[in-house]
């Protein structure tokens, strides 16, 4: 079932942890159900302050040791990719965002794909500013790795967990990963 917008996260415990990667810091946010949210930025009260404002009747508690496991499997990820990350989840989002997410999810790491292509993906080719709009809403940076989708250029986007910078040194770290892997 899904949560109205206004009502997201109300009188819910939500619990985070915070760790360091060298992308900058990472939260990881989990409900009873999953991770509901990973995000990479500079300033971890910063991420932590968009959390709740992403969450606003969400009760934000300390995690303990296994949200502390989560932040390693993501940051270790970050620092040494070489498959997806399998997490238990709590999928936030309307029908067409998880359409979009699941199609993205299927693209291999290393690889990328573009708005345009991913909207033919999912049966709806004119939805290339949709498919934008649910990658930009994407609460679950890596696992749902929207900074795989490029524009048509080819350039990167940037978005709510990557700037430029951070995308195009993950996707140069996933494809040297690939690399590896299939030398």
């Amino acid at each position: 079932m899904m949560v109205p917008p206004r009502r997201r996260g109300a009188e819910e415990e939500i619990r985070f942890a915070i760790g360091q990667s060298s992308l900058g810091a990472v939260l990881v946010a989990s409900s009873d159900r999953g991770v509901v949210s990973i995000s990479i930025g500079k300033n971890s009260d910063e991420m932590l302050g968009e959390l709740q404002l992403e969450l606003p009747g969400a009760h934000l508690v300390p995690g303990d040791r296994e949200d502390k496991n989560l932040v390693k499997l993501v940051v270790g990820f970050i620092e040494r990719p070489g498959s997806e990350l399998d997490l238990p989840l709590d999928i936030r989002g309307t029908a067409f965002q998880r359409k979009v997410w699941r199609a993205v999810q299927e693209i291999p790491l290393g690889e990328t794909s573009t708005y345009t292509e991913v909207a033919k993906q999912i049966g709806a080719p004119k939805a290339m500013r949709a498919v934008g709009s649910a990658c930009a809403n994407n609460k679950l940076a890596l696992v749902i790795p929207c900074h795989r989708v490029l524009r048509s250029d080819g350039s990167f986007v940037g978005g709510t967990y990557w700037n430029k910078e951070r995308q195009e040194m993950l996707m140069n770290r996933e494809a040297a990963a690939r690399v590896k892997r299939s030398g």
